[in-house]
């Protein structure tokens, strides 16, 4: 653990930003969805005003605004506006919790309201880490139609080559009951960052993922994990739950062969990602209670 970053931070400062809210209003444009679907291969079919937008098009939307010259060296914003100024360098999505009270369709105008619920200090096997938590509420004519809780993680920097852990043992994956290919590729990771709006250069620019954040290769997003699982589990049931959990485990990378993964639960359906013969990669469970 370093010692500088122990006594660098702050705690009471940054947990100040528990209670900072902001708004951002966006509209799911035909164009959006069906860049949306070509992506991540969903339809050909041209979409129309009215139609059910595909599942976490949330993400694409409201999205931070930033100016490049107000960008991080990771292709982040810079810390300290409505996110907290975490000084650990390295920032994860650690993992979601979102209930579904609707669809989106395509024209809504969609207002997200977010708010800062929680910062807290953890000592984990790879260092000292610093959850954030962030509330959002998508509303559609003053209708919530999604809520997640969001945790973002941050982390001390990996000094070298093939350094980079998880606070999860890396045991092998199990092959669930479903199993289906995922398919990953440079192509699809730059495509997601550019309809999300997410500058962090480890998933698209490959020498700063390997040279200076230490990855074997470009980091499959998290997001774009959850909605292929989030996929699977609505083709294998036939509708969509009403709440959906996901949560990192270990990184997958451009290189890796990818695989969907579900089994039966008491409470519908336990999902993970994992590469061939590799740890889980995100981990899930949808409910349909």
């Amino acid at each position: 653990m370093s010692d500088t970053h122990s006594t660098a931070i702050d705690a009471e400062h940054l947990r100040s930003w528990i209670g900072r809210q902001e708004t951002a209003i966006d509209t799911v444009s035909i164009d959006l969805v069906q860049k949306f679907n070509a992506t991540l291969d969903l339809t050909a079919d041209l979409p129309v005003t009215g139609d059910i937008a595909p599942l976490l098009i949330n993400y694409c939307l409201a999205q931070p605004v930033v100016r490049g010259s107000l960008l991080g060296h990771d292709g982040h914003p810079q810390k300290g506006g409505f996110l907290p100024p975490v000084p650990l360098p390295r920032r994860m999505w650690a993992g979601s919790s979102l209930t579904f009270h609707g669809d989106f369709h395509v024209g809504d105008a969609v207002t997200r309201n977010s708010r800062i619920v929680d910062v807290a200090i953890k000592h984990g096997r790879t260092g000292l880490l610093c959850f954030v938590t962030v509330e959002h509420r998508s509303e559609v004519d003053g209708h919530v139609v999604v809520e997640e809780k969001q945790d973002i993680v941050y982390r001390e920097a990996a000094t070298a080559a093939g350094t980079v852990k998880t606070d999860d043992p890396a045991e092998p994956a199990s092959i669930g009951t479903y199993t289906r290919s995922a398919p990953v590729d440079p192509t699809l990771l730059f495509r997601y960052s550019a309809l999300t709006f997410n500058g962090h250069r480890i998933h698209y620019d490959q020498p700063y993922a390997v040279h200076v954040e230490h990855y074997p290769g470009l980091v499959v997003h998290g997001p774009l994990q959850a909605t292929l699982l989030l996929n699977f589990a609505r083709d294998l049931k036939g509708n969509v739950p009403k709440r959906f959990t996901f949560r990192g485990q270990s990184p997958l990378f451009d290189h890796d062969r990818i695989f969907l993964h579900a089994v039966e639960s008491d409470r519908g359906l336990r999902l993970w990602t994992a590469r061939e013969g590799g740890p889980v990669g995100l981990s899930a469970e949808a409910v349909w209670e």
